[in-house]
């Protein structure tokens, strides 16, 4: 199973189905927050459906096709971190995450971020990191900043939620470009 120890009060750990219950109060607590920027959060509405997704999560993980972590501070979860379809052919993968209201501000995404970005590049030897965010986001979009990726461009219309368009900014990292 996968974990990265980041430091004393942080580290990133596979989830498995036993987080389902921890992980589905979590969101449930930071529903209005989460809801803004993501549309699953209206679909998540029992432990079950919590469940069922950390299953299909631990399916693709099993086939190597990507990872879903939840970040654990002081030992609870606060958030997740995740490696979106890895496209083996050519070598590259795309981040997301997600960090309860609460526990913002306090470097544990861009830490997390970073730890991500060293398992994808020096451990599975991936050469190209994505990271989209959308331009409203300006919190999620400092991650990939402060990490030194480049902006890309902007895609328009990226997203449909809520009956509302959005646009992506996009944000990548090479491995020759990550210290």
């Amino acid at each position: 199973m996968f974990t990265c120890q980041i430091s004393d009060e942080l580290e990133l750990k596979l989830l498995e189905v036993r987080h389902a219950d921890a992980l589905f109060q979590l969101v449930n607590q930071n529903r209005a927050y989460l809801a803004k920027w993501f549309p699953w959060v209206e679909q998540t509405t029992k432990v079950e459906d919590t469940r069922v997704f950390i299953e299909s999560e631990l399916s693709r993980f099993a086939k190597n096709k990507g990872i879903y972590c939840g970040i654990f501070y002081q030992n609870e979860i606060v958030g997740c971190i995740s490696l979106h379809e890895i496209d083996w052919v050519n070598m590259k993968t795309s981040i997301g995450y997600w960090l309860a209201e609460g526990y913002q501000g306090k470097g544990i995404m861009t830490d997390s971020c970073k730890c991500i970005v060293n398992y994808s590049l020096k451990e599975l030897k991936l050469n190209r990191i994505e990271i989209r965010a959308r331009t409203d986001n300006f919190k999620s979009r400092a991650i990939p900043v402060r990490l030194k990726f480049k902006h890309e461009g902007t895609i328009r219309q990226a997203e449909c939620s809520y009956n509302t368009f959005h646009d992506h900014e996009v944000y990548g990292i090479l491995a020759n470009e990550w210290e």
